[in-house]
Parts: structure tokens; C-alpha cells; sequence
């Protein structure tokens, strides 16, 4: 696939196999690194550059941010490499600083994170911004480097992003293009006996080019929520309601119609068929239900808004 550098306004896009190498040249001298030890052997020249390395563990977005706050050096460029958390913890810290320093992304995987605005804030910071990286470093052999099991899942929320950003009220023609060709690459990649990773890796910065423009609704509302109320981990949560939230979308717009077997094959790939093989307990639905139908300003962008009824069908159909 072509590699190539995009220069959006005030951020830098650099696509291609081997674009890790080349890092550098757009990280300069003097930045500190966000990332994971699994990810860390990923690009062992991006770490040995760095004036400082922190390391993101498990756990929420808005928390893990906050900690690291007072522990992040304050350089010119505060870099992240990992997936999508590692991503918007490094997002977050800079919004807490007031959107300094400028964040870089390399991803490790679909999430597309590196590709918006779209992230909690430190938890208790006053003033926090929301920030989007301005160096962008995609190379597909980090990007699509996770087993075939999470590979899915990250490919059904970057799908997800790529069904519904053209269907949202702040959709406009050219993110809604690139989203749909979002969808036809990620059904390329499916298409033969081996998957195309690099196919996978550009439907993923399309499709997170289009959710950034276009915002997200009734989807990722609901696969968001099973993450903070239900415990499940974002990509399989992403791959268990796609399947369901696809057919409520498809009435409230133009859904490609190979999508929804796609969002079929890739929940099996994943072993996310049911939430309830995921670990999330029946009670948990109503509660879901209840956080989920409380943002009604994020439901209401794929109109109409789904109620709570329909929300709680979604995630029973789902359990």
C-alpha cells in the first residue's frame, strides 16, 4: 500500500510501512514518552531518543491522567506509543496543561485515537482542554501488530467509527467519504485468506478522520458505556454490540449493506459473539442502560435519539 505524508492544517500524517523508523525526524530532539512495556519493543529508537519514559497501566482514562500530570517533564512534544488509552492519557495530560505540549501518537493499534479530540479530561483539573495529536505516525506493521483475536475487535471499532460518522447531524460530504472507504478496505482486508494488515491500519486513520469531523452517536455511546459500567475491555465491547447497534443505525440512515455480516465475522474473530462471554452479568444492563440513556446530547447526533428502552433492547439483544 502507498505511504505517503499528509499535512491537515496544523497536524502531520505519516502513513506507511516503515514510517516508525523515520519518527524522529518528526518528534525532534526533545520529548517525553507515553507508553507500554509491551509497546515499548516496538520502536526501541523512539524510547532511546526520549528525554523521559512513563509507562500507562490498566485502568480509566481520566484517572490515569491525572496521576501523571505532576510526573510528566514538561517538553516541547510529549509523544505516545501504544493503543488507544496510552494515546488518550497523553492526550488528556496536555489538555490539563491547557493543550501544551503538542501530543504525537504511534499507534499499536485500530483504536484511531491518534486521529481526534475525542477523550476524557484528568479527572479534578480545572481548565483542561481537549487536545488532538499534531504528529501522526502510522505504521501499519505497529498498527495492525495484535493477535488475530484483538486485531478484530479493534477492526470492529474502527468500523463502528466508519458506519456511523456519516450518519451523525455534524456529518459533511468529505469525512463521510473517507469513512466509506473506511468500510470497504476493512472488507478488503477480510476478503482473502490472509489479513491485510496495512488495508486495516489506513481504514483505521480514515475511519477516525471521519469520527473526528463527524462526531459519533448511538454506537459508541453505548460500546463506551459497557466499558466504564460493565468492565469490558474497549475493542471486544466494540465487537459485541456492533452487530446489534448496525441494524438500529440502519434505520436511521445508509448503512453499507456488507456491513453488518462484517460486524458479525469480526465479533467471532474476537470471541465477543455475547457480552455474557465477556464477563458482563445481567444486572449490568440496567445500569448500562441508565448511564448510557443519560447522554442524551451524544445520543441525540444519530437521530432520532434512542430512549432507554431502545438502549437496554440494544444490550439485552447483545447479552
Amino acid at each position: 500500500m502507498r505511504e505517503f505524508t499528509w499535512h491537515d492544517g496544523d497536524r502531520t500524517i505519516r502513513f506507511g510501512r516503515g514510517a516508525v523508523a523515520g519518527a524522529r525526524d518528526l518528534l525532534g530532539d526533545d520529548y517525553a514518552l507515553l507508553t507500554t512495556p509491551r509497546a515499548e519493543g516496538d520502536a526501541p529508537g523512539v524510547v532511546a531518543g526520549a528525554r523521559s519514559v512513563h509507562h500507562v497501566g490498566p485502568g480509566l482514562v481520566d484517572e490515569l491522567s491525572a496521576a501523571l500530570l505532576g510526573e510528566v517533564e514538561d517538553a516541547p512534544v510529549l509523544a505516545a506509543l501504544g493503543g488507544g488509552r496510552v494515546i488518550d492519557v497523553a492526550k488528556a495530560v496536555a489538555g490539563g496543561r491547557g493543550g501544551r505540549p503538542r501530543v504525537a501518537a504511534i499507534p499499536t493499534t485500530l483504536s484511531a485515537a491518534e486521529m481526534t479530540r475525542i477523550h476524557r479530561l484528568p479527572a479534578g483539573v480545572d481548565g483542561a482542554v481537549r487536545v488532538r495529536p499534531a504528529i501522526v505516525v502510522n505504521d501499519p506493521a505497529l498498527c495492525a501488530s495484535q493477535p488475530e483475536d484483538h486485531l478484530a475487535a479493534s477492526a470492529a471499532n474502527s468500523l463502528g467509527h466508519a458506519v456511523e460518522a456519516p450518519l451523525t447531524d455534524q456529518a459533511s460530504p468529505v469525512p463521510s467519504l473517507a469513512a466509506e472507504q473506511a468500510v470497504a478496505l476493512t472488507l478488503g482486508a477480510y476478503a482473502g485468506d490472509v489479513v491485510d494488515g496495512d488495508a486495516l491500519a489506513l481504514a483505521a486513520l480514515l475511519s477516525g478522520y471521519a469520527i473526528d469531523a463527524n462526531h459519533y452517536g448511538l454506537h459508541h455511546v453505548l460500546s463506551q458505556t459497557l466499558v466504564r459500567v460493565g468492565g469490558v475491555g474497549h475493542g471486544p465491547a466494540n465487537a459485541a454490540m456492533l452487530p446489534h447497534t448496525i441494524g438500529a443505525l440502519e434505520g436511521r440512515g445508509d448503512v453499507p449493506p456488507e456491513a453488518r455480516d462484517l460486524a458479525r465475522d469480526l465479533a467471532r474473530r474476537a470471541g465477543a459473539e455475547r457480552l455474557r462471554d465477556l464477563g458482563v452479568e445481567r444486572p449490568a444492563l440496567e445500569r448500562a442502560a441508565d448511564a448510557a440513556a443519560a447522554r442524551e446530547a451524544d445520543l441525540a447526533r444519530t437521530p432520532p435519539a434512542a430512549s432507554r428502552r431502545e438502549v437496554l433492547a440494544l444490550y439485552e439483544a447483545a447479552w
